[in-house]
């Protein structure tokens, strides 16, 4: 049997894309092993399936400010590269694909040396520092941006896309409709944050959330602990901490999505053919990838782009607002090329080095 090790983790854009392979990899005949950590997502999304055997290490996050942990964390990284140097040396794989996130940097380099090919797949559009670390061991870097290749040694990386979950094209809107107790006569917005929920997006939307509804359904993915009690009996608005299975159905029902700029999610947006309403996270809450995402999916006519610094009750609204009147404009522009290719070349690069 021809094995092969996936890692990423510590966000769910980390992770989806691993989850998005695997369909095709089992139809290639492969053995999967995930190696992440403990206790973070890749866990939760990962360790409960059957078709994949999960193993844990243990990761140290690489921060570019001051923290504490900074002290002890390069200890857990080194302790998790003897993990990863032996793990891999037990499993025997003939590829590892790396998606990002701290735990893969150790993954990589007990890929690297057990002389056996490491993959790297960076979702936006400027590599995280992670990525950037593991790129030196890897044979390949696979980019869901082409302005991406760039950032890369020359020959080091091939533009590839990114791949998206096929589950996603499955969804039956009268099913979402269903789920979320919807009439078919307003349009839906959905409103997300990605993983961890967006603070700021839950709060303006909740604040404008009576003018919404006069013309607009509203389904809101608002992130774990973030449901609002109070609002759980609105005709017309549905909260959801987190979707999974019923996810398909409820973006097919959608007109058109509030979202962060995660490389993952926008997307899935593009390939489904979702307007999209980019509001990125700021820099003082990130290096700034998902502002450069953002920009990206703006300039090339598949999004609008409210900066957070920019929203408040009246911005989101009017961008709402203008984003819906002018969807089909987004969708024409959309449907120019298809973007759902990640998968089969991704898919082949692995064979190729395996």
């Amino acid at each position: 049997m021809k094995r092969i090790v996936l890692t990423g983790g510590g966000t769910a854009g980390h992770v989806t894309p691993n989850i998005a392979l695997i369909p095709e990899l089992k139809r290639s005949g492969w053995e999967i092993h995930y190696i992440g950590t403990k206790n973070g997502i890749e866990h939760r999304l990962m360790s409960c399936r059957s078709d994949i055997i999960y193993h844990s290490i243990q990761a140290g996050k690489l921060r570019r400010y001051m923290d504490i942990k900074n002290f002890t964390d390069p200890f857990r990284i080194i302790c998790g590269t003897g993990q990863s140097i032996r793990l891999i040396r037990n499993i025997g794989p003939r590829v590892i694909f790396s998606k990002g996130g701290f735990v893969s940097v150790p993954v990589a380099i007990g890929g690297f040396l057990n002389h056996v090919p490491v993959i790297v797949h960076e979702s936006d559009i400027s590599p995280g520092l992670a990525n950037r670390i593991a790129s030196f061991f890897a044979k390949t870097v696979c980019t869901t941006f082409p302005e991406t290749v760039s950032e890369f040694r020359e020959n080091k990386a091939v533009f590839t896309g990114t791949p998206i979950r096929m589950e996603l094209f499955d969804g039956n809107p009268d099913l979402g409709m269903e789920i979320c107790g919807f009439a078919p006569d307003k349009p839906v917005i959905l409103v997300m944050g990605g993983s961890t929920g967006a603070v700021a997006i839950n709060s303006c939307i909740r604040n404008i959330l009576n003018k919404l509804l006069h013309r607009f359904q509203v389904v809101h993915i608002c992130g774990n602990g973030n449901i609002d009690e109070s609002l759980t009996d609105i005709p017309g608005y549905v909260q959801f901490e987190y979707l999974d299975k019923e996810l398909p159905h409820i973006i097919s029902m959608a007109d058109m999505v509030v979202s962060r700029a995660g490389a993952n999610s926008i997307h899935e947006f593009l390939a489904l053919k979702k307007p999209s309403l980019l509001i990125p996270l700021p820099l003082e809450a990130s290096r700034g990838d998902q502002i450069l995402n953002a920009k990206s999916f703006e300039q090339q006519g598949y999004s609008k782009v409210l900066l957070q610094e920019d929203m408040n009750q009246d911005t989101l609204y009017l961008a709402i607002l203008d984003l819906y009147s002018k969807r089909h404009r987004y969708i024409n522009t959309m449907n120019l090329k298809d973007h759902n290719i990640g998968i089969q070349k991704i898919v082949d690069m692995i064979n190729q080095y395996a």
